[in-house]
């Protein structure tokens, strides 16, 4: 089967295209990228390798993925960004490679980045995310899997967004956001579990009891932070108190924002 480009297309030689892969009109594609099978490129995208794309993929107008990060640190080391399988990018969508030699930017699969997003440098988005319009991710920020951004939404370098969390439109994310857990707001706070959320995703009343319980432990308390663990222990070990625990356990590591603060009582360091 003949490869589905469109005459206008660019393509370097170098590019290694998927025979099922469609490439349409002025699309642009350097060397060093890689297509996979089923995958769709619109009109007028730009791909710039190093640079690999997954299966099935649906690239709108516009895109431009693969270009060199908007960092002042980076001085032409070879990086990479790297896309999986079955994601929807909508139209103008941005995402740059990473910046240090080998690290790369990462997109899971069966993600959605609606129009004119933004995935900075060293970014990871794992799977099932929704990332809607004009939301700004700045350089090393990881988003968990399952996690939802409302839209216009800015978010700080070097934060992670929980699995199975949900971010307000319009806010100003400077902090992790736990999993499970709902904030917005300018600047943001913690307000509640992300009830809707989980519950669409199936967990179950138990299951929402002893998040309800964590909630109350971290953002409704005067617990220190190592009392709050302390307390989130004596709940039980269910997997997602322990991803919970893992969560607030890396968010004190060097280089991490700390955690989201609520608009009442927080958790306190000692």
């Amino acid at each position: 089967m003949k490869t589905l480009i469109h005459p206008t297309a660019v393509i370097h030689p170098n590019a290694e295209l998927h025979p099922t892969a469609q490439i349409g009109a002025y699309a642009v594609i350097g060397p060093h990228v890689k297509v996979g099978c089923e995958t769709v490129i619109g009109a007028h995208v730009v791909l710039e390798g190093p640079l690999e794309i997954g299966a099935r993929n649906q690239i709108f107008p516009g895109a431009a993925i693969g270009m060199e990060p908007q960092d002042l640190k980076y001085v032409g080391e070879l990086s990479w960004a790297k896309i999986g399988d079955d994601n929807v990018i909508r139209e103008y969508v941005t995402i740059n490679r990473a910046t240090g030699a080998g690290e790369a930017t990462v997109i899971g699969n069966n993600n959605l980045l609606m129009a004119y997003a933004h995935v900075g440098h060293n970014c990871v988005i794992e799977d099932n995310v929704i990332i809607p319009n004009t939301v700004s991710l700045g350089g090393h920020v990881h988003v968990e899997s399952f996690a939802r951004l409302g839209g216009i939404v800015g978010v700080h370098q070097f934060v992670h967004i929980g699995r199975l969390s949900m971010v307000g439109g319009m806010a100003r994310i400077v902090h992790d956001v736990p999993p499970y857990m709902l904030a917005e707001g300018n600047p943001a706070r913690l307000r509640t579990l992300n009830l809707v959320g989980l519950k669409r995703a199936g967990f179950k009343s138990e299951d929402l009891l002893i998040l309800k319980k964590a909630f109350r432990i971290l953002y409704r308390s005067n617990l220190t932070f190592k009392e709050a663990l302390e307390n989130l222990e004596q709940l039980g070990d269910t997997q997602h108190l322990q991803h919970l625990r893992r969560f607030l356990l890396l968010s004190q590591m060097p280089g991490r924002r700390g955690l989201v603060p609520a608009k009442k009582a927080v958790v306190h360091e000692e």
